[in-house]
């Protein structure tokens, strides 16, 4: 199954109301995403750098590219752009993180 991994940004500060606003996820955006082909989506901070580390999972068919243009990705954007580095549009800044090792089962 496709992987992905990318890196954002939390304003110094917000670990806990980020932690709290995912703990409250809207089901709408957590039923989208997994219509979207998302199987796991894990989201990792390290707290010194406030860097937010996400890894991904999904199906090889999914949904994923249309979900920007969606009303609800660009509200759930909006509600999080005041504890995140943002880009005019609300949606997070983030970089993608090139794959540079795996351990897979045998």
């Amino acid at each position: 199954m496709p992987t992905r991994a990318f890196r954002m940004n939390l304003n110094p500060g917000m670990a806990a109301e980020y932690r709290r606003r995912h703990a409250q996820i809207w089901p709408e955006l957590a039923q989208a995403l997994r219509d979207a082909g998302v199987l796991d989506y894990r989201i990792f901070l390290d707290e010194s750098t406030h860097a937010l580390f996400a890894v991904l999972t999904h199906t090889d068919k999914h949904g994923l590219d249309a979900l920007p243009g969606t009303a609800l990705m660009q509200r759930w954007w909006q509600y999080m752009q005041d504890i995140m580095p943002s880009h005019p549009d609300n949606s997070p800044v983030s970089v993608d993180l090139e794959p540079m090792f795996s351990l897979t089962p045998d």
